[in-house]
């Protein structure tokens, strides 16, 4: 389903979708009323959503669409604006699974298109469905009880991971210290909001990652969607740097730099997390981070929007427990055992 105001951008992304044999418009709605009429006798996979729109507006609708649809996945469809990353990074908090940047007139190209499609065929879960599997009850070298304790947490997240984060985040004490150092799938324009959201969600000081900002216990630090975040050691510090090297994963930024720095310069000591996403970034980096003793932990294919990111380390076995965001938060402050608290 199309949600959208404009009948231009209504008229486009059904010719895109319609374009792809593996899709089929079911409706399309030029306000959110319309749209939760629609949804009473209109079974949907995946709504592309508009934000602001006349009457109820996409955002003031998003709870009520989730309710009706629970089982429904919401792609944004947002403006460059400061005031549209605002409204989409609070409908991902939410619940929306993804975001899509809404382009200038003439900017609905091939590439445009080609990325639209990827994203509604991954929430509709025509790309990961086959390949969940349930993984063992015991996976990863952490369960054997050789793990490391970890002086860090290193969350990696995509489509649908920050309404998964956010879950994490809000349930952590404020009296676990370990540092938090973030790498979420987004537009650079939206990372300052993002780091806004971060900071209340987590309810401690947050810092984007620019060049040479510390790492420091009780605080957080996210990627700044410029490059990957990088950590290096100086005498006994922890800082961050950019690099703009090519990861295999093709993201930018990826998980896997931001894992694997982090795992050398503590010598494994990292509890990384991978939430919800597409693809398989961040695999590469656990795979590092394993072999030096740190711990993998994974959100599940129940409560993840994609299954691709957490399910790539649960296939590969590297993951020591597979969970919801709830479950997540208790195997987070059990592995980080008493360091957490100091």
């Amino acid at each position: 389903m199309i949600v959208d105001d404009s009948l231009t951008v209504r008229t486009v992304l059904t010719r895109m979708v319609e374009g792809d044999l593996a899709l089929r418009m079911v409706a399309s709605a030029r306000n959110a009323e319309r749209a939760l009429l629609e949804l009473r006798n209109t079974p949907v996979d995946v709504i592309l959503l508009d934000l602001e729109m006349p009457g109820m507006g996409g955002l003031k609708a998003l709870p009520k669409i989730l309710e009706r649809a629970p089982d429904t996945q919401i792609l944004v469809v947002s403006s460059l604006t400061e005031e549209g990353a605002e409204h989409t990074l609070a409908a991902l908090s939410m619940g929306a699974a993804d975001t899509m940047l809404k382009p200038r007139p003439g900017g609905f190209d091939d590439t445009y298109r080609a990325s639209l499609l990827g994203k509604i065929r991954a929430l509709g879960g025509r790309e990961n469905d086959a390949d969940i599997v349930t993984p063992p009850e015991s996976v990863g070298p952490a369960m054997g009880g050789h793990a490391k304790q970890p002086k860090a947490v290193a969350i990696g997240a995509s489509t649908g991971g920050i309404h998964a984060l956010n879950q994490v985040l809000q349930a952590l004490p404020t009296t676990f210290r370990l540092p938090i150092v973030i790498t979420q799938h987004l537009p650079a324009s939206f990372i300052p909001v993002f780091a806004r959201q971060v900071k209340m969600a987590g309810r401690r000081p947050t810092h984007i990652a620019q060049e040479g900002v510390e790492i420091r216990a009780g605080e957080i630090v996210v990627a700044n969607g410029l490059g990957h975040l990088v950590v290096r050691r100086i005498a006994d510090r922890l800082v961050c740097s950019t690099s703009n090297q090519p990861a295999r994963s093709g993201c930018l930024p990826s998980v896997d730099p931001m894992l694997a720095s982090l795992s050398r310069c503590l010598d494994g000591r990292v509890l990384g997390v991978i939430l919800s996403g597409m693809g398989r970034d961040g695999a590469e980096g656990a795979a590092t981070l394993v072999e030096a003793g740190g711990t993998i932990l994974a959100q599940d294919a129940e409560s993840s929007a994609v299954w691709g990111m957490p399910g790539a380390v649960a296939k590969a076995g590297l993951a020591s427990a597979v969970l919801p965001p709830a479950g997540l938060v208790d195997a987070i402050i059990k592995h980080a055992g008493a360091a957490a608290w100091k």
